[in-house]
């Protein structure tokens, strides 16, 4: 069975390797290598796949899941430039590939081995990434 729960936030970021040329950054990342950087609107999915609890009649409470993609997405990278303000960034391009790893690494430290963790995140209504950990 697998659950689901989509989330929202907003952060700012720029796409750049410092071990680039201004040319080669600007050639590679384009307009999202603006100095100033620039903002999404991402929508996260975030869907666990496990057994029914017998007990409860739940794979997961969503609360409990809810509870933690706050403390784990939300509240450190809503509103946030994520290249600035972020450590997790620091030494990582947040591209929406690395956001949804970095996601990922810290929802499987805080969820039960017992889940497949599965990511969809949208940097835009075209454009998302998806990850399972594999």
């Amino acid at each position: 069975m697998k659950v689901c729960r989509r989330e929202t936030f907003n952060a700012a970021h720029r796409l750049y390797n410092p071990t680039f040329s201004d040319e080669k950054n600007e050639a590679i990342f384009g307009k999202c290598n603006n100095p100033n950087f620039h903002g999404h609107n991402y929508t996260l999915l975030v869907c666990l796949d496990g057994e029914i609890d017998p007990e409860t009649g739940y794979v997961i409470d969503l609360k409990i899941l809810s509870d933690i993609i706050e403390e784990e997405v939300k509240e450190p990278f809503d509103h946030r430039n994520l290249n600035l303000d972020c450590p997790e960034f620091a030494d990582l391009i947040p591209t929406a590939e690395n956001i949804t790893l970095v996601i990922w690494n810290k929802l499987r430290q805080r969820l039960d081995e017992k889940y497949t963790i599965e990511l969809t995140l949208w940097e835009t209504e075209r454009n998302s990434v998806y990850y399972n950990g594999k």
